[in-house]
Formats: structure tokens, sequence, C-alpha cells
């Protein structure tokens, strides 16, 4: 592999806390050397003066597993798509495919509790796909407590997962809010024993549903204080919605009593899931204050219309994607909210991206340009592009040292201890893997909306992935593949 010499840009390290203008030599997919006036007789020289050249974003929680999807994120700065929250199963199946396939950017799975579950409480072979997954979700069956044995083997399942090299146990608990604490302390209390963190969807807070067997934010914290794991919070925003200060508060709490419990953010007003899912059964809009109609499906746009439009829906197509409107982003008092959850110490960025999907059901293709009429939350394409401009350029509470922190450091240092293979990614140090994102400060925005998903960001101008441009001069790679599997190892 040649060499690659990126010259005189902003260079920021989050590793080291050095932030000044720079060069950066790549040998070999990792950085050779940092630091101005460097030479290489060899090296192609790329001229990046007046950008920002940070470490590539990684995304702890997306769930595009395809190329049209990483191309998107990849469009977003990201080097490393990750799907923890939910997971996959089994994983083997699921790195076999993605390196067969080939990808744009890094890829890694932890072993899905929810697949898990299906399997021994109702008999659904897991098939490694997300996609068809998500039509688990209205399934009763899973939802239930398990006895013993079924503990006892769903338990197995996931421990044979991180034998295989998964990154963690992903734990949808918010889509079986009513079973058995006891079953949560012992995922996480396995997790703990492996040297792997925990990815979790936390249950409702009582906030939201005061007859909740445990706030979800209060037991996540509980088990990491209890048992000494990694555990990680997922999207505090759309959690929380409008109960961000006390959630937030009970992590900080948490964090000061030694729990190491981590936690992300997205920067929009509105999730998206599959339409199955128990908190948009009907009766329980209303506890989050919402309605039928603040539901929207995404392959069609089309709002729903009414509380009998909903059954209807959820019973005929439970894996249908939607975008739930929980926030007002036209809201001053609201988009307060949204900022907070993204300013609080520590927050990680994570995307919570979502696969394409084309009216022919199609969710992925080498094309690019994608082909028109794919659909997605805007938040694949322009998560990140979206955090740098908000937070950076246009509220300036945060830094560009501290934005690759939250965006490629921090989201790296949750993986550490469970795959070594991190501790060279997240930072510009010489021997780094050469995973790189290029930012025009200036110009740096998201351009996808809720109905336009696909429109790509920005102002990335360079995005390196082992030292291979995937995007190189704000456009697509069309033949790079250099994504790779990362994968667990137990302790």
């Amino acid at each position: 592999m040649s060499a690659l010499l990126l010259r005189g840009g902003r260079v920021v390290d989050p590793g080291t806390g050095s932030d000044r203008i720079a060069d950066v030599l790549i040998e070999d997919g990792r950085i050779a050397a940092v630091g101005p006036g460097l030479q290489h007789d060899d090296a192609l020289v790329v001229d990046v003066t007046g950008k920002v050249v940070g470490p590539g974003f990684v995304d702890l929680h997306s769930h595009v597993n395809s190329i049209a999807g990483q191309r998107l994120q990849a469009m977003d700065g990201v080097t490393t798509a990750l799907e923890l929250e939910a997971g996959l199963l089994p994983v083997e199946i699921a790195y076999a495919r993605a390196l067969e396939e080939g990808r744009p950017i890094n890829f890694g799975f932890s072993a899905s509790w929810g697949m898990a579950r299906a399997e021994v409480l109702s008999g659904r072979a897991a098939d490694a796909d997300f996609v068809h997954g998500l039509s688990m979700l209205a399934d009763p069956a899973w939802q239930g407590d398990s006895s013993p044995a079924q503990l006892r083997a769903w338990l197995g399942r996931l421990e044979g997962e991180l034998a295989d090299g998964a990154l963690g146990i992903g734990i949808l608990q918010g889509y079986a809010p009513r079973t058995d604490p006891a079953e949560y302390r012992a995922v996480n209390e396995l997790a703990a024993r492996a040297g792997a963190p925990t990815f979790t969807h936390v249950r409702e807070i009582v906030e939201a549903d005061p007859t909740t067997p445990v706030d979800g934010t209060v037991e996540a914290a509980r088990v990491a204080m209890d048992f000494g794991g990694q555990v990680h919070h997922c999207h505090v925003n759309s959690t929380s919605r409008r109960h961000i200060d006390r959630v937030l508060q009970t992590i900080e709490d948490a964090r000061a009593g030694g729990a190491a419990i981590t936690v992300e953010s997205y920067p929009y007003g509105a999730g998206s899931t599959g339409i199955g899912a128990a908190f948009l059964a009907p009766e329980r809009l209303a506890i989050w204050g919402l309605t039928p109609s603040s539901i929207v499906l995404v392959a069609t746009g089309e709002r729903i219309r009414d509380a009998a439009h909903l059954r209807h829906v959820r019973a005929t197509d439970p894996g249908a994607a939607c975008i739930v409107e929980f926030l007002d982003e036209h809201d001053p008092v609201d988009t307060a909210l949204l900022e907070q959850s993204l300013a609080f110490p520590d927050a990680i960025v994570a995307s919570d991206a979502m696969h394409v999907t084309w009216p022919d059901g199609s969710v992925d293709t080498r094309e690019w340009p994608l082909p028109p009429g794919g659909m997605t939350h805007p938040r694949t394409a322009g998560t990140y592009a979206r955090s740098l401009r908000t937070m950076v350029r246009e509220r300036g509470l945060w830094t560009w040292l501290e934005a690759f922190r939250r965006c490629s450091y921090l989201p790296s240092r949750v993986l550490d201890r469970v795959a070594p293979a991190f501790e060279r990614k997240g930072h510009l140090g010489v021997g780094a893997d050469a995973d790189i994102a290029v930012v025009d400060p200036e110009r740096v925005t998201d351009r996808a909306t809720y109905f336009d998903g696909t429109r790509t960001s920005l102002g990335i101008d360079h995005v390196l992935v082992a030292g291979e441009f995937v995007v190189r001069d704000g456009d697509i790679v069309l033949d790079a593949y250099p994504g790779r599997g990362l994968r667990g190892v137990l302790r």
C-alpha cells in the first residue's frame, strides 16, 4: 500500500488533546507520523489546508448493515458503524455476510438479547437479519418472563455468541418492558463476568409509566454499580423525552458512585423503529403525549390517521419502519432539551441509523448515487454533520477537539476492554488505524430530512478507512470496500 500525506490541515487528536496545524503521514493503513513539514518521497500528497483533520467517527448504534446505508454514513464522516443496541444472532453469520458482500466502512455486532429470547420463548429462528427481526417486535411470546430453564437456555446462547466474537450484548429492554428485572440483572452479570459491555434500550421510566417494574435508567445504573460491568445507555434523548433533567442526574449520580455507565444521544426530535413496538400500542401513546398522527410510515410517507389505522398496521405489518415524533424541533424549549442531552458531560454521539427501503421492498444496492425513492430516517445520513453544525458552529457548545472526542474517541473507549482492536481507533497517535475524517469547518452541514432521508451531508471532504479513501473530494469512491469486521475477545 502506497503512502499518503495529508498536508497542512488543522489536526485535532482527542487522544492527546492536541489541536494544531500539522501534516499526517499514513503508511500501510496506519498513522506513521503527525507533525509540521513532514516529507516522504513516494507519498501521494493531498492538500487539506483550512480543513479539520480528525479520527473518523465511530457509531455505536447503527442498524444499516448494508452497502447503501454505510455509504450514507461514510458521507457523514463515519468510519466504523456498529450494530450494538439490538445486536444480531448468530454473529458468526452477520460477520461472514458483511465480509462476503464487502463494506465501505468497518462493522461489528453485539449478541442480540431479543433474538436469543425469541428463539427460546417463541421458537423464532434467528437469521442475523435486522430487517427480518423487526417483525419480532409485536410477538407477545418473546416479551414474557422466562422459566428458569428458558433463562438458562438463552443466557447460554448469549454466552456462546460472546465466545464467537460478539462485541457485547444488545438489550432491547424497552420492547419487552414488563419482564422480570431479575432477568436483566442476569444478563448484565453474565456480561460483566465476560468483560463485555451491554447496550440497553431501557424500559420505560417512571414518569412515563408509574407501574413499570423498575425505572429504566435506574435499572441500568444499578446493574453497572452492582456488577462492575460496562453499561451503555442508548439514545437517552428519545427514551427520556421531556424528563431529561432527572434521567441525566440519575446517570451522573451513578458515575459519581463509580459506575461505568456511558450514554449516547442523537440530534433529532423524532425516532424510528418497527411499528409493532410495545410502546407504540394505541393505549400507550398518551403516556408520552403522543397521538397516532405522531407516527409516519417510512416506506410510504403516510401519517397514521387514528387508533384504528394504527392497530391495523401493527397487526398486518408489525415490522414496518416508522418515524415517531417525540419532540417538536420547531419549539425552542424542545430544541433546548435535545441540546442538553448532547451537551451532557461525556455524552457520545450515536446515530441509531436505519436501513434504506425502496418501494419494491429492497434494502440495499451498489448503485451510487442511490436510486430514487429510497426512504430512511435522516439520522442515517446526517447525524454527525448535524451535530457538528449545531454544537460547534452555531451554538459554540463544543470545540472541534470536543466534537471529535464525543464522536470518535469516547465511543472507541467503550469497546477497548472487549476488543483490543479499538485501542487503535478514535485518535491519531502513531500506530493508530488511519480511519480519518477531513471536514470543512465552514461548510459542514446535514441535508437529510424526514421525507428525504438519503440526502447526503456536505462538508465531509475526505473519509479514509485503513488509509484508503472511501469518500474523496466530497463523493463516494465506488470501488472502495476496505471495511473490516471488529470482533470481541473473551478475557
